[in-house]
């Protein structure tokens, strides 16, 4: 089993889009929450069922979709750790993941 570690880019992101969420509702704020964790939690047993992030063509560099939502992560060993949670609909710069 793989080790799920968040990186403070990967908290950041995921604590202000539930704060962008929470403004129109609280309840889904918490619904989208729980969600994503139920999302991560998956590489834990299945670390590599991410899909290669085409931008950056590096196969341990990785990413769920999520929705609208991009959960990018990279393999190290037994441990995949989450860069960042990005939005689809904005620009993604996979240079900001080195």
């Amino acid at each position: 089993m793989a080790e799920v570690r968040w990186t403070p880019q990967a908290l950041s992101d995921l604590e202000a889009t539930t704060e962008f969420i929470a403004r129109d509702s609280y309840h889904y704020a918490s619904l989208f929450v729980l969600d994503i964790l139920a999302a991560v939690q998956r590489l834990e047993r299945f670390p590599k069922s991410g899909r290669m992030v085409p931008e950056k063509n590096e196969p341990k560099v990785r990413e769920i979709i999520f929705g609208n939502y991009r959960i990018v992560y990279r393999l190290r060993d037994e441990i995949a750790e989450l860069l960042t949670i990005h939005h689809g609909a904005r620009p993604f710069d996979p240079s900001q993941l080195d």
